[in-house]
């Protein structure tokens, strides 16, 4: 495809990485379709499955909780609900919810875990008051959407320091991983499932002190952590339903992590590839639903960097104490766009239109935008 010459370096370990960009005439197009100011602050942003909406969720400046529902038609995006909570909202999925039904799962500014039949807003069809002790900083769910295998589940982690397993079908919490008694506790900002394939099921955790920790949730034990040195604003699994293959991690001081997960060394964990991203906070990646080796970062500068993966020759040798160690890829650079002078908070590919996205920034601006040219990769 015509690559351009290698354009920066960066250390990971002892061995030096080398990231390639695009040239411009081969690279997609991040092109802006809509665009809408608004009178709250959003924090989440999802696209409604199998259709041309998506729902926009945030805090108002009374901090009351704004839920919208928007429809793309005629080449405008435009309101079609809308219902203030009382309390702020944080995140949402649909992860857990079946085609049929639809439903969002949101956590809120008290602590809160609600699910939402869009159809009917006035009251949520499922509703644990105090999920947390405080706020729910990230939610992810599975089992839904025909993604994973097992019984759809919910996860949730908060300043409170716990992360909270959620079944639907029952009212209390079916895992919860707490701090340790006597140490200090650490805010969870970000939760993630993985590894949903038969009876397995994985959650990935980050935390403000740059912890990364992987449940298992079959064995119910810690099987890896590590530290990224910085507060993990993002942990993304390339696809929840596979066997464990990437985890993006992104953190504060514009860096993010690519650690390949099919082996596992004793002692050297994870082998992983670092980037420099944004010269700011990355504060989100996304990894394109129809190619879990392209991903979007979102920035603090307002920027959005598109990314593929390349993996090595081997995917593994050997250490020197004979056992296997992993080999990590490539990472490459495919555009870059500044859209805003405030951090991207949020964004969601479109499961059903490759290249179709909505993001969200701290600027109170809610837009849908159009990625080109993917299917090259």
């Amino acid at each position: 495809r015509g690559r351009a010459a290698p354009s920066r370096r960066c250390v990971e370990g002892p061995r030096v990485r080398t990231m390639a960009t695009m040239e411009t005439t081969d690279a997609p197009m991040v092109i802006e379709h809509q665009h809408k100011s608004l009178t709250f602050t959003p924090y989440e942003t999802r696209w409604i499955p199998c259709s041309a909406r998506f729902v926009c969720a945030g805090i108002s400046p009374r901090a009351k909780g704004v839920l919208q529902i928007y429809e793309l038609k005629g080449g405008q995006m435009s309101v079609t609900d809308e219902r203030e909570r009382p309390s702020g909202i944080k995140c949402g999925t649909f992860g857990a919810s079946s085609f049929a039904q639809r439903a969002i799962a949101t956590g809120d500014y008290s602590g809160g875990l609600s699910i939402w039949d869009l159809e009917r807003l006035d009251e949520p069809i499922y509703s644990v008051a105090k999920a947390h002790k405080s706020i729910i900083n990230g939610i992810d769910g599975i089992g839904g959407l025909g993604i994973g295998g097992g019984a759809p589940e919910l996860v949730t982690g908060s300043r409170d320091g716990c992360v909270r397993v959620w079944d639907p079908r029952v009212p209390d919490a079916v895992v919860s991983l707490e701090p340790v008694e006597g140490q200090p506790t650490r805010d969870c900002w970000t939760v993630a499932f993985g590894n949903s394939t038969g009876d397995d099921r994985c959650v990935a955790a980050g935390y403000d002190n740059g912890d990364v920790k992987l449940f298992d949730l079959r064995t119910n034990a810690m099987r890896w952590e590590t530290n990224a040195h910085n507060g993990v604003t993002c942990v993304e699994f390339d696809r929840p339903d596979i066997e464990m293959n990437k985890l993006v991690v992104t953190t504060l001081e514009s860096k993010f992590r690519v650690f390949d997960l099919r082996t596992q060394h004793a002692d050297e964990g994870f082998a992983h590839v670092a980037e420099k991203a944004h010269k700011s906070t990355v504060w989100l990646a996304r990894h394109l639903p129809q190619n879990r080796d392209v991903w979007m970062t979102g920035g603090g500068n307002g920027g959005l960097n598109l990314y593929t993966y390349h993996y090595p020759k081997k995917r593994s040798a050997t250490h020197k104490d004979n056992t296997p160690v992993g080999v990590a890829g490539e990472v490459e650079l495919l555009n870059s766009r500044v859209i805003s002078t405030q951090p991207i908070v949020s964004f969601d590919w479109s499961p059903d239109r490759e290249g179709l996205a909505v993001l969200a920034c701290l600027d109170q601006t809610l837009r849908v935008y159009i990625c080109t040219k993917l299917d090259k990769y």
